[in-house]
């Protein structure tokens, strides 16, 4: 493969075309398959990294400056394994800078390095994002090794074998391996992630599809006791647990697949009369159960910036998406609303079941980009499981 590697590169991303952007290596050293996506939010990088629904997934920022205010170890979203359970790989425009933050224990690319995340930086990122725009997301592996060697044509090999996310059941590596409680609640100053306070007014099951701990903080702060179950558990051990409500979390890969299993389940879950509300792969996967079906988008949606509209209300909010899966609009059965639509391409946003206490979002309510625009769908879940 005739490509001329640059004076001093220690990073490179090679897609399943051949195309090769060059640039220095940071965090872990080594090599990573996945797939490109770009993520248009201006800051919450550590967030992004460890939000499970970035499994298989090379994440590249649009915004130039990433890591200027270090990192945490609070506002970690996953509870796996690093890069094993949310993003393999990040590209960004300039090299991480030293950490400017009160609340930083640490800078980003040594944080990239202990979580095995393969980084990037010095390449154009406008013209990769122009690319994913026009083209759909690519099949890529990143690469770092300090002595800028590397087989390109080998790394060209590996992306084009690579069959991508379709088909894929992610979840079942995403979610616990048993079931556990949660009791900290949402960030406020100065305490910080604080226990709850008062007793409990409802218990909430949360089905665990890659759960992130901000969707479970938002119900322990809104007076829930909160219980997570693996993403394989039946619905008669669901209700089991005589919840009040139950949530169908967030979580990668393609929803079909983990449908297969959890489709059903959830199908029983609403013939129950439980309150249920779905978040993301959780959304997609009510969805499913209802009889509708999921699809492949080219570019999918990552960013902190998406405007998405309300249709009961009229209200537009401004929210934050990361899918690459959508629910088909037209294939919503009789008796499921569509309750919010996206206001960047008019996909579906949000659904709800005529005469029941159902309903879900593609959005991420607890992520707050606006800050707050769709807390408010806590409380619609709270008033519901009040109803019941």
């Amino acid at each position: 493969m005739r490509h001329r590697l640059i004076p001093g590169c220690t990073g490179v991303l090679v897609l399943a075309d051949g195309t090769v952007f060059q640039g220095q290596g940071q965090g872990h050293v080594g090599a990573a398959l996945g797939e490109v996506c770009f993520n248009t939010a201006m800051s919450g990088y550590q967030e992004i990294l460890t939000d499970p629904s970035y499994m298989s997934q090379i994440v590249t920022f649009t915004f130039p400056h990433i890591g200027n205010v270090g990192v945490n170890g609070l506002d970690v979203e996953q509870f796996g394994d690093g890069a094993k359970t949310a993003a393999r790989g990040a590209v960004f425009r300039d090299a991480p800078t030293p950490p400017a933050n009160w609340r930083a224990d640490g800078d980003l690319d040594s944080w990239l390095k202990g979580r095995g995340v393969v980084a990037l930086s010095g390449i154009d990122t406008r013209a990769l994002t122009r690319r994913i725009r026009d083209q759909g997301m690519p099949h890529a592996v990143i690469a770092h090794a300090p002595d800028g060697n590397f087989d390109l044509d080998a790394l060209v090999a590996e992306a084009a074998s690579w069959t991508g996310l379709e088909g894929l059941d992610l979840a079942k590596d995403a979610t616990c391996r048993q079931s556990f409680t949660f009791a900290e609640s949402l960030w406020r100053w100065p305490h910080g992630y604080a226990q709850a306070a008062t007793p409990p007014r409802f218990h909430v099951v949360v089905m665990d599809f890659g759960v992130k701990r901000n969707i479970l903080r938002s119900l322990v702060s809104m007076g829930a006791a909160v219980t997570v179950v693996p993403a394989d558990t039946s619905a008669e051990e669901v209700l089991a647990r005589k919840p009040d409500g139950v949530l169908l979390s967030n979580g990668p890969g393609d929803p079909a697949a983990t449908g297969a299993y959890a489709a059903p389940q959830i199908q029983k879950l609403v013939a129950s009369g439980v309150p249920l509300f779905g978040i993301c792969l959780g959304h997609q996967m009510l969805a499913l159960a209802l009889g509708a079906k999921t699809v492949k988008m080219e570019q999918g949606h990552h960013g902190a910036n998406h405007p998405v509209k309300d249709l009961a209300t009229g209200k537009v909010e401004i929210v934050s998406m990361n899918h690459g899966f959508t629910v088909d609009r037209d294939s919503l059965p009789e008796g499921v609303v569509e309750t919010h639509v996206s206001l960047f391409d008019g996909t579906n946003a949000g659904l709800a079941v005529t005469g029941k206490n159902v309903f879900s979002v593609q959005h991420h309510p607890e992520a707050s980009p606006g800050p707050t625009d769709s807390l408010y769908l806590f409380d619609r879940f709270a008033e519901m499981m009040l109803r019941t």
